[in-house]
């Protein structure tokens, strides 16, 4: 089986190489595709595939990650100290419009090598969105090769429906496309952008298969299949998922976690930017969050404060699993309840190639937040590299400093200094932290070769005591460097 999917790994890569080299792209930041030239309309449907486009990436990433102290566990002392390195690439079709329909897929393939075994692949933190840890575990594969787009599309003027595997950016699902294959989902969305400045997105999403899954799984539920003892790792095991929300407790109960999305954001105010969210899985969960921008044009520069609130209802998921992520509800104040709010405040100046940010997120001494769709409740407020800080009683302070040289051509540096106050008393969330990260991003020219690093500092506490337990120095060193080269 791994002999195959290194097949398939290299035909992708030699497709690449050797494919239609006219399509031009460019690149956010986040390494998301932006399309500069798309597929137009035909008549019929020869036309509507012969005349579709394919748009390819090459892409090398390499993670190293270092704890400051050595991890103990029953005991024993582990390895976790690591680095791994992936290779892959992505080919994505679009096909041309006929009569207002048109489809999509994209191809993704990552094959990992490491230096920790097989059995210790879960103890990976930097870059296990490289592999399955399910695969490496039970069969010592670390490739995937996924289908992860694959959707039919029908466009109207300002409207559109998309049905099947398709990437949805919305406040609390992501594609996250920071590794090797993005976050992506199963369902049907809609999508318009023609009444009073106004765009709108609604998803019905039925399955998701995050970054380091082979397959698509549960949006809500993990695996615990008492006859496979990696069952956690077959559903949604995202760092940010609440492990309460077994799969097996909401078969008893009849719950399909099936996730709906409501948002808009409007701009029909000049200089202010509003937003407004709601998302349910229901039986479970919901959210609603309101955001709002303004920006002061002082004619050289802008001064631009914002506004988060976020309102979490609790549908019964804290009935099933408890307040706590980790299902450790010790020192909350309803250890059934996820009921929860949270309040961000930010205010950036920009001018030029500088735009520096202060940010504020603050949430109730309540329940947890719960997000695990790549989406991140704090992003753009106060979340810093793989950090998440959205437990409840967690105050975050966040200074971002970005700079943009006009001298050197597409080089960009963003850098991050965080203040992470988590609750003391709740055995069931981290020590606090300070997170220093900068990022450096950097284009070749007219070369479609992109590069990115990222460093990562996070000094800990190591002295938190609670019911005579110290809670685990979260201290870690951590560095990350990617290539692509898109076609």
């Amino acid at each position: 089986m791994r002999k195959v999917r290194l097949v398939l790994v290299l035909a992708v890569l030699l497709s690449a190489v050797y494919g239609d080299d006219t399509q031009k792209h460019s690149l956010k930041c986040n390494m998301i595709h932006l399309y500069d030239e798309l597929p137009g309309e035909v008549g019929n449907i020869n036309e509507m595939f012969s005349q579709g486009m394919f748009y390819g990436r090459l892409r090398f990433n390499s993670f190293g990650f270092k704890w400051k102290n050595e991890v103990e566990r029953d005991g024993v002392k582990l390895r976790t100290d690591h680095v791994i390195g992936a290779m892959g690439g992505s080919l994505i079709y679009k096909s041309a419009t006929l009569y207002g329909f048109s489809v999509g897929a994209g191809l993704y393939t990552t094959h990992s090598e490491g230096n920790l075994e097989d059995p210790e692949a879960y103890l990976y933190k930097a870059g296990k969105g490289t592999f399955s840890r399910y695969d490496a575990l039970t069969d010592g594969t670390l490739d995937i090769v996924s289908l992860a787009q694959g959707y039919l599309k029908y466009s109207y003027e300002n409207t559109s429906v998309k049905v099947g595997r398709q990437i949805v950016e919305s406040f609390l699902t992501k594609s996250n496309d920071t590794k090797m294959i993005p976050n992506t989902f199963e369902g049907a969305t809609l999508r318009s952008g023609s009444i009073y400045d106004t765009s709108f997105l609604m998803a019905y999403l039925t399955r998701q298969k995050l970054r380091d899954h082979s397959d698509f799984h549960h949006l809500l539920a993990v695996g615990d299949d008492p006859d496979d003892p990696y069952a956690v790792f077959t559903e949604n095991d995202d760092s940010a998922m609440h492990f309460g929300l077994k799969l097996s407790e909401l078969q008893a109960r009849g719950i399909e976690d099936r996730l709906i999305i409501a948002e808009a954001k409007n701009k029909s105010i000049d200089n202010l930017a509003l937003m407004v969210n709601y998302t349910a899985v229901p039986d479970l969960i919901s959210s609603a969050m309101i955001q709002a921008d303004y920006k002061f044009d002082l004619r050289d520069m802008y001064i631009i404060p914002g506004f988060r609130y976020m309102k979490q209802f609790d549908d019964g998921a804290g009935e099933i699993g408890g307040a706590n992520l980790k299902t450790i509800t010790a020192g909350y104040v309803d250890p059934e309840s996820l009921d929860s709010e949270l309040f961000g405040a930010r205010i950036a100046l920009v001018q030029d190639g500088l735009k520096l940010r202060l940010g504020y997120t603050k949430v109730a001494d309540k329940g947890d937040i719960i997000a695990p769709w790549r989406g991140f409740p704090t992003a753009g407020f106060t979340r810093s590299m793989a950090q998440y800080n959205w437990y409840a009683n967690t105050e975050s302070y966040m200074l971002q400093v970005d700079y943009e040289f006009d001298s050197f051509d597409e080089f960009k540096i963003i850098s991050r200094f965080a203040i992470q106050d988590f609750d003391d008393k709740k055995i069931g969330v981290q020590a606090d932290s300070k997170v220093f990260e900068i990022n450096f991003f950097k284009g070749l020219g007219e070369s479609p070769v992109y590069i990115k690093t990222r460093l990562a500092h996070v000094a800990g506490d190591d002295d938190t005591v609670v019911d005579g337990i110290t809670k685990t120095d979260p201290s870690y060193n951590e560095i990350r460097i990617e290539l692509n080269y898109l076609f």
